[in-house]
């Protein structure tokens, strides 16, 4: 450790590190804009100039290292007046329209001109002016001139997002941060550009001129996306969400969010929206109150169960569903004396489940993603699929890291990857087991099956070989994959031999949540793609379009009665009953991440019109049909009762994490490839959220599809 004095304190630092890093140790605040805990150094605003004895004249805090018994002033004469020299220059350009600025009220510039800035300029100039550019339909770029050259944004696309979409042009006054050659701004990532802009040059394109920030309430939230459980920040006024930003916890999502978790609350009020109960009556659409529809859903289901047994009512949940919601629907159906709830949707290969009461999950925590020395990544398009996982991936392959990936299709990851090898996806146990065999090689065991074997394939052995901290992940394309039990259990046999650990990226928001709840079939009971195939009279569908499925929903046509219980007018053609549920941010719930992580979070806005939280519509049902249990007065009561023992914030105990597998490698190749939804077609909410789908990759997989279709 480096000891210096820092304003007559003493300081510990380890050897390498800056006097910026002292500072934020000691709790002693130095004003900057281009430094960013997340993103290199690039010492380009000077506002952190600081004395040092014995230098010359002021020194950025932000580049300067530390040295044994060095002796810092952050607020000295000499410093101060440095500083306020710095915020005059940055000043000189600067458009006076705080005022009109969507980043007032949460602007370092502003802020810090309060404490550096003079009352009134020396310089009478004009000032330049810097054209607008339009870069896409989630970031504004209409106010460049604002801009003070930081180059946050450039360093964050080169090292967290992997893409260097902005760049700086043209030098001195004349210099720009822009795209070039006039692209869009593409990331996935994008959107986290906007918060990390000290200044209002890149704001939220959908947000803009929508509402003051300090108009603003602040409420926490868990995204209901991807397997992250990126932690947010939903902003509101009027009882209406108007953005949404990142919560900072290191352990889940650092300080980043998807720009999926960023720019859907554009769906809570958009069009679709189911505000009141539906019946379907003579082929139409008639409203009517809640005591009304429930009553004809109890009636519909007893009839059902009387005339052809209680086997012949099923239901389909989503992964994206809260943990309260998949819990009651599980008890509502048990109840019944069905055995048919499955959440599936997407899988092809139903006997891929974890031992009852437990579940398929990541393997690993998710911090340790961003410490990994050998990756092995099979089946998913990782920067599409888990955008926060890719970055911390990202950032393992800038420290060294070895990735390798079996894929079906080149795909830019925006990360180095060390090897890959490509294989039809029907072919990948075939491809799986030669990688498996090149270990056994090597290690000098009995390979699990006989397998074809080439250079990448041992390739990909030397690298899982070599290292400390290893991991075999499976994607989305693997957990639907029809051979999904014989690519785990080759997972399983490459993981024990190389010390690796294996474990599922996980598709939805609570896909191990829905495990872990019991939102699998019993004993004897029937599977999504029974259910979807016409096998039951009765279905009820919890969030679930016919996007979210491998078979759509045709087969639930010739049903007797299906009802949806969903934020959206939705499934209109096969539905007979349309039950308004609350959306994330108009209910209290729970979701269970990839790593097991329990978060709770509660309703940040009212329920929109006569909309009702999903777990009290299934309690409300439960009470009607007489079943037992469904006496709760709350969401925590239902989580209590469904999850015991483990609280907020905490990872589910280890004895309900299970990623094993007994069973037979089968290495004939798949009839089927399997269904994966493209980023912005994964939920309900992406699908409707405008800006979303004006982006660069929502445009690619509409055209996808139709060139498929």
């Amino acid at each position: 450790m480096v000891e210096i004095e820092l304003d007559g304190q003493k300081v510990e630092v380890p050897p390498g590190s800056m006097v910026m890093h002292a500072a934020e140790k000691a709790g002693t605040y130095i004003p900057h804009f281009c430094y960013h805990k997340k993103l290199s150094i690039a010492a380009n605003c000077r506002m952190c100039l600081v004395e040092v004895e014995k230098a010359p004249k002021p020194m950025p805090a932000c580049a300067t290292p530390v040295t044994q018994g060095m002796v810092v002033r952050t607020q000295s004469d000499k410093a101060v007046k440095a500083q306020k020299s710095v915020m005059e220059f940055l000043l000189i350009n600067h458009p006076l329209d705080c005022p009109i600025c969507d980043q007032g009220g949460e602007c370092q510039l502003q802020d810090l001109a309060v404490g550096y800035g003079g009352s009134g300029s020396r310089y009478q100039e004009e000032k330049r002016v810097v054209f607008h550019k339009n870069v896409g339909p989630l970031i504004s770029m209409q106010e460049m001139s604002r801009c003070i050259h930081c180059t946050r944004c450039v360093r964050f696309g080169q090292e967290i997002a992997g893409v260097m979409e902005l760049g700086m042009s043209h030098r001195g006054e004349h210099a720009e941060i822009e795209t070039f050659v006039g692209q869009s701004v593409d990331s996935e990532l994008s959107g986290n550009m906007i918060d990390i802009c000290p200044v209002g040059a890149l704001t939220s394109k959908p947000f803009r001129y929508q509402a003051r920030t300090w108009e603003l309430s602040r409420r926490k939230s868990v995204s209901p996306h991807d397997s992250t459980g990126a932690n947010l920040v939903v902003q509101v006024k009027n009882h209406q969400v108007m953005r949404v930003v990142p919560l900072e916890n290191e352990a889940v999502n650092e300080c980043w969010i998807a720009d999926r978790d960023r720019f859907s609350y554009e769906a809570l009020n958009g069009p679709d929206r189911l505000t009141q109960p539906m019946l379907k009556q003579g082929g139409e659409w008639k409203t009517v109150d809640w005591q009304t529809a429930l009553e004809y859903v109890g009636e519909g289901l007893r009839q059902i169960q009387a005339e052809h047994g209680a086997n012949a009512i099923g239901l389909l949940a989503s992964p994206h569903s809260t943990l309260e919601e998949l819990a009651l629907a599980g008890a509502l159906v048990r109840g019944l004396g069905s055995a048919n709830i499955d959440s599936r949707l997407r899988a092809a290969d139903f006997g891929n489940a974890a031992p009852a009461h437990s579940a398929r999950w990541l393997g690993l925590p998710i911090a340790e993603l961003s410490t990994l020395q050998r990756v092995l990544v099979v089946g998913s398009n990782l920067r599409k699929d888990h955008p926060l996982f890719a970055q911390r991936l990202r950032q393992a392959v800038r420290h060294g890291a070895q990735l390798s990936a079996l894929i079906a299709a080149e795909a830019d990851w925006a990360i180095k990857r060390r090897h890959t090898l490509l294989a039809d996806s029907r072919q990948w146990v075939g491809a799986l087991a030669g990688i498996a065999a090149s270990v056994a090689a090597e290690k000098g065991v009995s390979a699990p099956v006989a397998a074809e074997v080439n250079d990448t394939h041992r390739a990909i052995a030397a690298s899982l070989l070599g290292g400390e901290r290893k991991a075999v992940l499976l994607g989305n394309a693997a957990a639907h994959h029809e051979k999904a039990s014989s690519l785990l259990a080759l997972a399983n046999f490459i993981a024990e031999h190389t010390g690796a650990s294996v474990g599922y990226l996980g598709e939805a928001a609570n896909t191990v949540g829905a495990q872990l709840a019991g939102a699998l079939p019993g004993q004897g009971g029937l599977n999504a793609a029974q259910m979807l195939g016409g096998a039951v009279k009765g279905a009820l569908l919890l969030n679930v379009e016919a996007q979210d499925t491998a078979l759509g929903l045709d087969g639930l046509q010739k049903a007797e009665m299906v009802v949806t219980l969903s934020p959206f007018k939705t499934n209109l053609e096969v539905s007979d009953v349309l039950l308004p549920i609350a959306p994330f941010t108009e209910t209290s719930g729970s979701f269970v991440n990839a790593e097991g992580r329990l978060q709770s979070f509660h309703a940040v806005v009212r329920p929109l019109g006569d909309t009702r939280p999903g777990w009290k519509v299934l309690r409300v049902l439960g009470n009607l049909m007489r079943l037992p249990g469904f006496d709760a007065d709350s969401s925590q009561a239902v989580l209590a009762k469904a999850l015991p023992g483990v609280e907020q914030g905490a990872l589910v105990p280890a004895a309900r994490l299970d990623n094993r597998s007994q069973a037979t490698i089968d290495t004939t190749p798949a009839q089927t490839e399997p269904v994966v939804a493209s980023i912005y077609q994964l939920d309900a909410l992406v699908r409707r959220a405008p800006a979303l789908q004006l982006t660069a990759d929502a445009r690619r997989a509409r055209a996808e599809e139709g060139a498929a279709a």
